[in-house]
């Protein structure tokens, strides 16, 4: 719908905020809370181990090699990186 009437990604993003509505709703029902990670935060670049975060990181790089040995796929990497500041952020 978003290409054929030349809506762009504004009618893409209109779904987004619709799930996440319903999700926190859903959530908020079963009395849990919903952790929004600010969009900016390096999940990418930093090494989940040690910490360490990398000033340049290519989108083509998709194995994260850290210079202390870590190596693992980058969206795992990610994953583990967003996963441990939303703890961070539920205890702080």
């Amino acid at each position: 719908m978003g290409q054929c009437l030349h809506f762009g990604k504004s009618v893409q993003d209109n779904g987004y905020g619709l799930f996440r509505e319903m999700l926190d709703y859903k959530l908020a029902w079963k009395g849990k809370k919903m952790v929004k990670v600010d969009r900016f935060f390096p999940s990418s670049k930093k090494c989940c181990k040690c910490g360490r975060i990398k000033k340049e990181l290519k989108l083509s790089e998709r194995v994260y090699h850290c210079e202390r040995g870590n190596e693992m796929d980058r969206d795992r990497n990610a994953a583990i990186n967003i996963r441990e500041e939303a703890r961070r952020m539920l205890t702080a």
